[in-house]
């Protein structure tokens, strides 16, 4: 009986045998869902548009070089030489914007239908700190190609950051990487945002989800009707 198996049926019963994810995977995929918890899928959306975002990023990375000299020179060669680098480009700037544009939808609709109150704070507090680092995700990439767009852009913005009262001028040294924005600050900009925001992300994304299943789904349908019909 085994000799009729095809490859791939052993292959995975051998994955089975060994990681016993075929219980976690069925209960992922048929796990009940709150009708009115579908409204938009905005965040499914923005996580979507993150899984872009990571792809076409670490295909960008292969070319980009995050030195003055030669950053602009690296998007050029990407746009206009490497086979398919203006797709990928676009996706990934377009993907950005889109991302930040579902994660600010998402949040104002669990804001106006009062799903972020109890039990579900902490998972509103995740999505908060998520929102952010999406944001500084799209700041620090937008210096990224290093030309004059870029360069008084992240002036203006790391300048706003350094008015903050207290905390801004310390907070500006951190983000220039010294007074000016220089070939210092391209190579911290590049740090965080290929290492410490896709880190950061990563390990929000897991709090954000293991509450979601740990707590369960808003369904805005039952919001008149008592909070012990809320599941």
């Amino acid at each position: 009986m085994q000799l009729t198996r095809t490859l791939p049926d052993r292959v995975i019963d051998w994955f089975e045998e060994r990681l016993r994810i075929r219980g976690v995977i069925e209960y992922l995929i048929n796990e009940p869902m709150p009708t009115g918890a579908r409204t938009l899928y905005l965040g499914g959306v923005t996580l979507f548009f993150f899984i872009v975002q990571a792809i076409t990023g670490m295909l960008l990375v292969i070319y980009y070089r995050p030195t003055p000299e030669a950053a602009y020179e690296s998007i050029l060669l990407i746009m206009n030489q490497v086979r398919f680098g203006w797709l990928i480009r676009s996706l990934h700037a377009w993907s950005a914007n889109l991302m930040i544009l579902a994660c600010i939808g998402h949040m104002l609709r669990v804001y106006f239908q009062g799903a972020y109150k109890k039990p579900r704070e902490l998972t509103w507090m995740v999505g908060v700190l998520l929102l952010a680092v999406t944001l500084v995700f799209g700041f620090t990439g937008y210096l990224l190609p290093w030309d004059q767009t870029a360069y008084w852009a992240s002036t203006v913005g790391t300048e706003i950051a350094g008015a903050i009262p207290l905390v801004g001028e310390p907070m500006l040294n951190v983000l220039r990487a010294g007074n000016d924005i220089t070939g210092m600050t391209l190579s911290r900009f590049f740090g965080i945002h290929v290492l410490i925001l896709p880190a950061t992300i990563l390990a929000l994304l897991a709090a954000h989800i293991l509450l979601i299943h740990q707590i369960g789904l808003f369904d805005p349908t039952h919001r008149w009707m008592g909070p012990h019909q809320d599941h």
